[in-house]
């Protein structure tokens, strides 16, 4: 029988959770967003009798997947991951909650990742740097609290991200950086930069550029 303030604490963590994931479907998403707020909803109502059953890592676990198919980004995800990991826990039950919802994050960012498509290696680098960062960070609390499973696990699933985002760049062009002596119209960098005006468009979103008749000197662009 788990203590009961064992339980409190870790429903505590638990709602901590299911906050943080509700907070990613707004009301853009719509009704989409309704199965996430169902067993948000339900997680929060009932996670004492959930812990207490032994049932709450399958439902905590439901809700980063109903959250990652409202629409959850890369970004939130790993917010969420780093939110949990700052929160405090001290009873075995909370500390082993917290370190579940890490991992359901983690798993979370790698099905994202597997779903996004890039254009550029840099893109993918950069994915890449903030992917170890997350990795590392749980696999060292998993290794410092002699959790093999989940340091396996985890080392497993971040092999597995790094090759697929490896195999990703492999093909992609590298971006460069241009520089003229004056602003000029995104359709005169196209034809200057690939000999066609027909990606302007694509150097105006690539560089973010107010107005297609005034793109600044310097930016970037895609090597072909």
């Amino acid at each position: 029988m788990i203590p009961g303030s064992y339980v409190d604490e870790g429903a505590k963590i638990v709602r901590f959770a299911a906050d943080l994931l509700l907070a990613t479907s707004n009301e853009q998403k719509g009704s989409s967003g309704s199965m996430l707020r169902r067993a948000c909803g339900d997680l929060k109502a009932f996670a004492e009798v959930y812990i207490s059953h032994n049932e709450i890592a399958d439902k905590l676990s439901n809700c980063f997947d109903q959250a990652r198919l409202t629409g959850a980004t890369l970004s939130e995800m790993n917010q969420i991951r780093e939110r949990m990991l700052a929160e405090a826990a001290v009873s075995l039950v909370a500390v082993l909650l917290k370190n579940s919802c890490v991992s359901f994050a983690l798993e979370q960012m790698a099905m994202i990742i597997a779903e996004l498509e890039f254009t550029s290696r840099q893109d993918v680098d950069m994915v890449r740097g903030e992917v170890n960062i997350a990795f590392d960070q749980a696999e060292e609390v998993a290794a410092d609290e002699m959790a093999l499973a989940n340091y396996r696990a985890l080392i497993q699933l971040h092999a597995a991200v790094t090759f697929h985002l490896y195999d990703t760049a492999r093909p992609l062009p590298q971006m460069l950086s241009y520089e003229f002596a004056r602003p000029r119209p995104t359709l005169v960098l196209s034809h200057r930069l690939y000999d066609t005006a027909s990606r302007a468009d694509q150097l105006r979103a690539e560089n973010k550029i107010v107005h297609p008749a005034f793109a600044p000197r310097a930016g970037r662009a895609l090597a072909f």
